[in-house]
């Protein structure tokens, strides 16, 4: 995935959201967001793992559940009626120290 990309986080239960907002209101559709270039707003990872080997260096992979892109009704959803799906799944970023080649290892 591109590096400016932004996810969403899952809306909160209704009863984590009165108990955030005791005056009430409408809870919301969706959680916060998560931003790829910004790591204050991802949070603490659900699972994260650390591996070293002899090729890459210190591997380190963390992962977060739940997430899901932000659509919005341009491209191939402009033609979509109605409310846009949500489709959660599970983000994993994987770092390494070095490549083999010698390149800059950048997160995927």
């Amino acid at each position: 995935m591109r590096t400016d990309r932004v996810m969403r986080r899952p809306a909160p239960s209704r009863k984590e959201y009165y108990l955030a907002h005791p005056r009430g209101g409408h809870p919301p559709k969706r959680g916060g967001e998560f931003r790829f270039p910004k790591p204050e707003t991802w949070g603490e990872p659900d699972a994260a793992a650390t591996q070293v080997t002899d090729r890459y260096g210190t591997a380190r992979a963390t992962a977060w559940d739940r997430i899901h892109p932000r659509l919005t009704t341009r491209s191939v959803w402009i033609d979509h009626t109605g409310e846009l799906s949500v489709i959660e799944g599970t983000l994993i970023r994987l770092q390494v120290d070095r490549l083999p080649g010698g390149g800059d290892p950048l997160p995927l």
